[in-house]
């Protein structure tokens, strides 16, 4: 039997590696039971199926787990990294303060489920590793269970091997293996500008992620479940009949029509509505008729253990040359592209003129010789000039492969001390080299056929794009459409949710929550109570037990609960701890659970953080949903810019100040400006000139008389 294709990543390791099925891993190949406690199957997991690397980023500890792709012969590295949220610089989770779970308590650990781009494998992961949004998978999974996935990039990401639906395929397995209990993904995916979140909400109902069970969570700017659901049933059931109608006198019209009647045929006129159209439009496209081509492509190196040199890692890392050559083969883009496209807070003009910032430090370095400048040399060099240092390491993590006028910036890491270097050379340098090395990459790399599709795929992309143009995002003369469509866009947090197994007979499994009473929750942030936590006990166990394995739980799950100590569970109040459970409870049940040890002081309470901060907008949002937003320079309170007036693009103001606190303002102004007395009658007023000497030689004033109708001068007001 020939060996088993591997990458690079294997050959220098002490033993040889185990290798498991990227298509069945999670499943047969995987002995953990699912009644047991993600914290618990994670650990086993760990253990069991990865081989722990002998470097670490930011301090946590990095397993890796060698999965073999045979429809593709290679294998592919998932990295998991266990990260200490009371040492980590970010303790607090962004994305679930983003999905609604600020009243989360603290997690002591997150573990991050990685797979790097391809040319990566064969390197250390870099302390940037979590920022990066290039990883073929990226997954976070807190210690109780709750989770988000954050990042999927498959064949139009750049991937040779994974596609995007086997990459969450295996996202889905890992967390129903490992027990997991809630997962969530703010869907932003694009192709061909289409916003997939819309275009098969339309068709199917849901998101592309609903096909692995992902539901509605969270939307934007106030949405909530029921509009998204009313907004998918609107758009879906917008009859072909009628846009042909209502696009009569509409620039495009005939071609819309074109398109309807060539898929009406197709169909044998099965399709009446938008959402049928589409879904048909959408299975075709998938099973268009294809072509082989044949494209140069590497192959992946076999599998090898014995090495006559000397080990440096259970990992062998590439050489800066080969590091460098290997990016310069993928190609590289211009930095205001990359730069337009990341959707940062600063504007592309700032981004653009820090990129201009380093690669004139660059140049200097560049200039005495050197061969190479670290990351923090580059930073302090630039911060001479630009004092955001944020700002600074934003664009440096997205500064490879990159031109910046006629200068290509590109990083390596050293092999010897694992620092993140980055170098420049001129474009027509740059250009050459390429052109050196392409004819000899070539003729050493085997042909492989790979499919294409032929060019009618092409054209149901271009009806897609056709409709998806016109009638979701310009459909005439309809308020209901619009408002339906940018519903159906501000809903971009969808979530899955595991039930609990109890297919144990042998053990118990209770879901339980502190007492409200013993929480000090902050009504401006924390509406909500934290979720219970999965505890399991044995069929024998006594009321004791079950305090102890509560007490256990809590201590190793939350940095707030490290001393706490159970005194009462509220379901069993008359029962002594020597009871035994059976018979009193039912496994999957609720408990609620009273105590002490809570340290309530602690700045690691809730995810929200424990700033407080309030977020009151117009369109009825009360917590961060990860939109953009500014606050009141005179109340403090958040707004979705957006809700403001301003466009995402502009700079926000230096001064700011909401429709409430104006409204204010002026209602103060009208006060102070009022009389200070009430005149019943204006007609029996007389307006006088005081006396000269009234106020002095050098002042003088108007007067004002009320005198009643019968009565002249009987009240006298001087004003």
């Amino acid at each position: 039997m020939p060996p088993l294709p591997i990458i690079e990543t294997c050959r220098k390791r002490k033993r040889r590696p185990s290798v498991y099925s990227l298509q069945r891993l999670g499943e047969e190949e995987f002995p953990i039971s699912r009644s047991g406690s993600f914290r618990d199957n994670v650990r086993v997991f760990l253990r069991e199926f990865a081989e722990v690397e002998e470097y670490n980023v930011r301090g946590s500890p990095v397993w890796c787990t060698l999965l073999n792709h045979e429809a593709k012969s290679s294998v592919i590295p998932l990295y998991v990294i266990e990260e200490d949220v009371v040492r980590s610089s970010e303790p607090y989770c962004d994305h679930c303060r983003c999905t609604g779970w600020s009243n989360h308590f603290v997690s002591k650990r997150k573990y991050h489920f990685i797979i790097p781009v391809e040319s990566e494998w064969s390197m250390p992961l870099e302390d940037d590793v979590f920022d990066l949004q290039t990883h073929l998978l990226h997954g976070v999974i807190h210690t109780n269970g709750f989770g988000h996935l954050i990042c999927v990039n498959g064949l139009e990401g750049g991937s040779r091997y994974l596609c995007g639906r086997e990459t969450v395929d295996l996202w889905d397995r890992i967390c129903t293996s490992l027990g997991a209990r809630m997962v969530t993904v703010e869907d932003s995916c694009k192709k061909r500008s289409l916003d997939l979140r819309l275009l098969y909400g339309v068709a199917y109902g849901h998101s592309w992620f609903g096909r692995w069970g992902y539901k509605f969570c969270r939307g934007s700017y106030g949405v909530t479940k029921n509009d998204y659901e009313n907004a998918i049933e609107l758009l879906g059931s917008l009859e072909l009949d009628q846009i042909e109608i209502d696009f009569g006198e509409h620039k495009q019209c005939k071609r819309i029509k074109q398109v309807f009647r060539y898929y009406r045929e197709m169909s044998e006129g099965h399709l009446k509505t938008l959402k049928d159209l589409l879904r048909f439009i959408l299975i075709i496209k998938s099973h268009a008729p294809q072509k082989n081509k044949l494209h140069a492509a590497p192959a992946p190196p076999s599998l090898s253990t014995d090495s006559p040199h000397k080990k440096l890692s259970n990992r062998s890392f590439m050489k800066k040359s080969d590091a460098v050559e290997n990016e310069k083969s993928q190609g590289y883009r211009s930095y205001s592209t990359v730069a337009a496209n990341l959707g940062s807070r600063w504007p592309v003009r700032r981004l653009e003129y820090a990129a201009g910032v380093i690669v004139e430090a660059l140049k200097e370095m560049k200039a005495r010789k050197q061969s190479g400048m670290t990351r923090q040399d580059v930073r302090d060099t630039a911060r001479l000039h630009i004092g955001d240092t944020g700002l600074l390491d934003y664009v440096l993590k997205s500064m490879n492969n990159v031109t910046v006028g006629n200068v290509l910036v590109q990083r390596y890491v050293d092999p010897l001390t694992r620092i993140l270097h980055y170098t420049i050379q001129e474009l027509g340098e740059c250009s050459e080299v390429v052109e050196q090395k392409k004819d000899p990459v070539i003729e050493a790399v085997p042909l492989r056929v790979v499919s294409e599709s032929k060019a009618g795929g092409n054209v149901h992309g271009d009806h897609l794009l056709l409709l998806y143009t016109n009638v979701l995002l310009n459909y005439p003369s309809s308020e209901s459409v619009r408002a339906a469509v940018q519903v159906v866009l501000d809903s971009k947090h969808f979530v899955k949710e595991w039930p609990l197994w109890d297919s144990d007979d042998k053990m118990f499994q209770f879901v339980c929550r502190i007492n409200p009473s013993l929480i000090d929750l902050r009504t401006e942030q924390i509406t909500e109570l934290p979720p219970g936590e999965l505890v399991t006990v044995s069929l024998q166990a006594t009321v004791f037990d079950l305090k102890q394995a509560i007490e256990e739980t809590f201590r190793d799950t939350y940095c707030i609960l490290t001393n706490f100590v159970v005194s009462e569970i509220d379901e069993l109040k008359e029962d002594e701890d020597s009871d035994l459970l059976f018979g009193k409870l039912e496994s999957c049940s609720a408990l609620t659970v009273r105590g002490y040890g809570i340290d309530l002081e602690s700045d690691l309470k809730f995810q929200g953080g424990c700033d407080t901060w309030m977020v009151k907008c117009v369109c009825r949002a009360r917590d961060d949903d990860g939109e953009r937003m500014i606050s009141c320079d005179v109340c403090e309170v958040w707004q979705h810019t957006r809700c403001c007036g301003i466009d995402d693009s502009d700079t926000l103001p230096p001064l700011y100040v909401c429709t409430s606190c104006c409204d204010e303002f002026a209602d103060q102004q009208k006060r102070v400006l009022l009389p200070k007395y009430e005149f019943p009658n204006p007609d029996q007023m007389l307006m006088i000139g005081a006396a000269d000497d009234y106020f002095g030689e050098d002042e003088g004033c108007l007067g004002m008389i009320m005198f009643p109708s019968d009565s002249f001068a009987s009240e006298q007001y001087i004003l």
